[in-house]
């Protein structure tokens, strides 16, 4: 007999990932907005639309699987768009090493989740998964596109991840 994941345990998966895949969404249209018309918004847009794919699924888990969605949309809304902006205007390497960095943020919660989910939640951990890869692909898309390079790239990156993971504890319980 396999064991069933909590039912506490899914929500705040979902609820989260909705979340993260909500601010993603909005950092790339800060990005946009910043770089629309160079050579950076196909890459931008390429990564965006896959959010995009990732974030309509949430929010068809969030409506079939009745959980809450976090009450913090509206600061992400805005956070992530900010982010995304501010990061542009440093230059494309900077909005690179935002990428790298949520991503990096991104993985490490995903790898967690996966491992947390039970049998029962195959089709949730398969999502995961996807997505995971699909990530770990901006990731490395950052990384080919200097990245490392932005100014004060140990910084950003360390101050981007901080607020990842803060964002993360407090969406999955808000």
């Amino acid at each position: 007999m396999t064991m069933k994941t909590d039912r506490r345990m899914v929500e705040e998966t979902i609820r989260v990932d909705h979340a993260g895949e909500y601010g993603a969404k909005r950092i790339y249209q800060g990005q946009l907005a910043v770089l629309r018309g160079t050579k950076w918004e196909g890459l931008i847009r390429h990564m965006q639309e896959q959010e995009q794919v990732h974030l309509d699924t949430f929010s068809r888990l969030i409506g079939e699987r009745r959980v809450r969605p976090t009450a913090l949309l509206p600061v992400w809304h805005v956070a992530g768009f900010a982010l995304g902006a501010a990061t542009a205007m440093l230059g494309h390497r900077a909005a690179m090493a935002c990428t790298v960095a949520v991503e990096e943020a991104i993985d490490e919660h995903y790898q967690a989740q996966e491992a947390a989910l039970g049998e029962d939640e195959g089709p949730l951990r398969a999502h995961i998964v996807q997505f995971r890869a699909e990530e770990l692909e901006h990731r490395d898309i950052g990384l080919e596109h200097e990245a490392e390079q932005a100014p004060a790239y140990r910084l950003l990156s360390a101050a981007i991840k901080a607020g990842c993971k803060v964002a993360i504890k407090v969406s999955e319980k808000i």
